[in-house]
């Protein structure tokens, strides 16, 4: 099936009909199955998924409601209505948003401007990297613009060397509830490198280690030094951040690192990274240019030499959905934000438009959304808004098709290869909480579309985030909500498979 999806398709599929009358005041108890064995009552059937539901020892809320596609009818509801934390279940709807809002075929552009003329190869002015919220780009592109630049006959900047990132209001973190140090959780700019992330790797040589930083990619590794990393004898805590200004300033304990290793730390400074990153390639080309600096305020005016341009956009969020990646949900969701409202919104407030788009067109009507990508803990929606808002995006086939194949796995957690259910789902996951939402197809060929909410307010509650690296019990709290979820498509399969 072609991952090129029609916008118009999209809309006239019915996704505004979920907001009639006829779709408000869903149940909030089990129905009775449409479809179901004989001899098998719908009460007989609730018990058997309370009966799961109880020994998965959830100690929190459990929501579910699963639907027929084809039809939109509701299957089964378990406390559907009750809004709960999606997790990264939100970047489904943010990518809906952003197919209906910017279309599949959106491509980020990331330009080099030329401030003043060029004259016998001299540029006569400042060159400006100017970001436009590409969440993809990577050490890769900028050697590659690097390269046109010098093609474009340049070979010489008199003036300063600028990056630019104002398509997106800068945001330090995602959400700054998270470990400083977590890779997942950078920083936010109109110009974002390699996901804002910095490389840092150590090896071990006797009593001594060595370390480097650095913007790796498919084809290079150059070294950075806007952000640092220093060595500090102690066991704990294993990093440290100081925002030194001009550069990220890391210290991780000594007693943490052991024979050697690496990890991926988040980036503060983007603008200033993708700056010295070009500024290297830029100088291997031929074209030394100043040190970097960051200007504010609107985009550059002059003459665009370079473009860089990213995928299109279905198949960007075909990755953010396979590896769930936070900076790709938000770029995606703010760039939809500031499309619809002719300017650019701060995370706050793109959020805000996202939920409003999601109540008026998915009838999603208890949502609230925090942010773009589920790192908030605070956002809440409800399992049967989800699930209706699926089955009218897979009657367009909307979603479907970039939706990754979620494997179904056994009691211990080993995968089934050959499970008879077909499952294309997202999965969320933060400490006590977890969802899942997508389409399963049993062996029958009924398509259904379902949403699994689990979260523990309470349990979360207990978390200091800055400390509890691993809160005791999560791991066994998430690993009995997945085994439970599967239980429960497995038991929707079973009993409305036909």
């Amino acid at each position: 099936m072609s991952h090129k999806i029609s916008r118009r398709l999209f809309v006239a599929s019915g996704l505004a009909a979920l907001a009639a009358p006829a779709m408000a005041e869903p149940p909030a108890m089990s129905l009775r199955p449409l479809l179901r064995p004989p001899g098998l009552g719908a009460g007989r059937a609730a018990a058997a998924v309370e009966a799961l539901i109880a020994e998965a020892r959830l100690q929190g809320d459990v929501g579910y409601a699963v639907t027929d596609t084809e039809t939109g009818a509701v299957l089964e509801a378990r406390a559907a209505n009750t809004a709960l934390p999606p997790a990264s279940v939100t970047k489904a709807v943010t990518a809906l948003y952003a197919l209906d809002t910017l279309g599949a075929g959106h491509r980020f552009k990331t330009r080099l401007v030329a401030t003043g003329p060029v004259e016998g190869g001299v540029l006569r002015g400042d060159l400006v990297l100017a970001g436009g919220g590409d969440p993809t780009l990577d050490t890769d592109a900028l050697a590659d613009m690097a390269a046109a630049l010098k093609r474009a006959g340049v070979r010489e900047v008199t003036g300063a060397f600028r990056a630019w990132g104002g398509a997106v209001p800068y945001r330090r973190a995602i959400e700054p509830r998270q470990p400083p140090h977590a890779g997942y959780n950078p920083a936010l700019s109109g110009l974002n490198l390699n996901y804002n992330r910095v490389h840092f790797e150590w090896t071990r040589a006797g009593g001594n280690y060595t370390i480097t930083m650095d913007a790796r990619s498919g084809r290079y590794r150059p070294d950075v030094t806007v952000a640092r990393m220093r060595i500090a004898d102690r066991r704990s805590p294993v990093y440290t951040y100081h925002d030194a200004g001009a550069r990220d300033d890391w210290t991780v304990a000594r007693g943490a690192l052991g024979g050697g290793g690496a990890r991926w730390l988040p980036v503060r400074k983007p603008e200033l990274y993708a700056g010295e990153v070009f500024a290297t390639f830029a100088r291997s080309q031929g074209i030394v240019l100043k040190a970097p600096q960051v200007i504010e305020g609107a985009p550059p005016q002059g003459a665009t030499l370079v473009t860089h341009e990213s995928d299109p956009l279905a198949d960007i969020l075909r990755g953010m959905l396979r590896y769930s990646t936070n900076i790709t949900a938000e770029m995606v969701g703010m760039a939809a934000s500031a499309r619809r409202q002719g300017r650019a919104l701060d995370l706050a407030a793109s959020a805000r438009e996202m939920t409003g788009w999601a109540q008026a067109t998915l009838g999603m009507k208890t949502t609230d959304l925090r942010d773009h990508s589920g790192l908030n803990d605070r956002s809440r929606l409800s399992a049967l808004d989800m699930a209706r808002a699926l089955a009218a995006a897979g009657r367009a086939d909307a979603l479907r098709p970039l939706l990754r194949e979620f494997t179904m796995r056994d009691a211990r957690g080993r995968p089934l290869r050959n499970h008879p259910v077909e499952v294309q789902a997202k999965t969320g996951t933060l400490y006590f909480v977890s969802a899942l939402a997508g389409y399963f197809t049993p062996p029958g060929g009924r398509e259904m579309t379902f949403a699994v909410l689990t979260a523990s307010d309470s349990l979360r509650g207990r978390i200091d985030p800055f400390r509890d690296t691993r809160p005791p019990g999560a791991r066994g709290w998430n690993q009995r909500a997945k085994r439970l979820q599967q239980a429960l498509i497995e038991r929707w399969s079973e009993v409305y498979g036909g």
